[in-house]
């Protein structure tokens, strides 16, 4: 009988501490899920604002947003992942989370962020996982960041939209809260402008820049 009320009282132990451990974990798991959906909010200077995409090549989508009116600078880099201070050849290995990303530097009094996302899905394949063109893997991944919830608005609607109007196929963006943006190396910079005459750029860049100027002349600058 001793031992059957040990045993008892043992198993009962076990769920009264059971019981009063679960809810404190729930309430801390929640909390870092709570801390991990929570954007990280940039400060512009001068009146400007950032935005970040990741769309395939970052050397493609450099070109392609330095030719929007608005856009005062755009800079590639890495963004989406868990590793700090991720290089180029690292990110490649797709083993960092990271996706090439770019900054984009932009004036709201002359270009909205709405039209930014829309830049971005009519320069690119709305419906290709996991790369854009030739360049295929988790690092060429499309991604749309969003710093509040005014822009996790927008982008949701416009891919809604856009949703509508596909057939079997769907938007294959992902949409995440921006975190941290890792600048590439200087090589990466202005790639187009100081490799004019790169195969890849010849090839792949200059084209997909082609196409979104045919699209929307209406948001080119001016001599574009």
């Amino acid at each position: 009988m001793k031992k059957i009320a040990l045993v008892s009282s043992v198993v009962l132990l076990f769920f009264l501490s059971a019981s009063c451990q679960n809810p404190s974990h729930q309430k801390k798991k929640e909390q870092e899920t709570s801390k991990q959906e929570t954007p990280v909010q940039t400060n512009g200077e001068n009146s400007l604002r950032k935005a970040y995409f990741a769309s395939g090549c970052f050397w493609c989508v450099e070109l392609i947003y330095e030719n929007v009116y608005g856009v005062n600078e755009v800079i590639s880099g890495f963004s989406g992942g868990e590793v700090d201070n991720p290089t180029y050849k690292e990110s490649n290995t797709s083993k960092t989370g990271h996706a090439e990303a770019n900054e984009v530097i932009y004036d709201p009094n002359l270009v909205s962020f709405s039209t930014l996302v829309d830049v971005y899905f009519g320069s690119q394949n709305i419906t290709q996982v996991n790369g854009q063109g030739p360049d295929i893997g988790s690092q060429y991944r499309s991604i749309l960041f969003y710093q509040n919830d005014e822009e996790k608005k927008i982008i949701e609607n416009k891919i809604a939209a856009l949703n509508e109007v596909l057939d079997e196929e769907k938007v294959a963006a992902q949409v995440l809260p921006f975190r941290k943006f890792w600048i590439a190396e200087a090589y990466h910079q202005d790639y187009e402008k100081n490799n004019p005459n790169d195969r890849y750029v010849q090839n792949v860049s200059i084209p997909r820049l082609n196409r979104f100027k045919s699209k929307f002349p209406q948001l080119l600058k001016e001599n574009n």
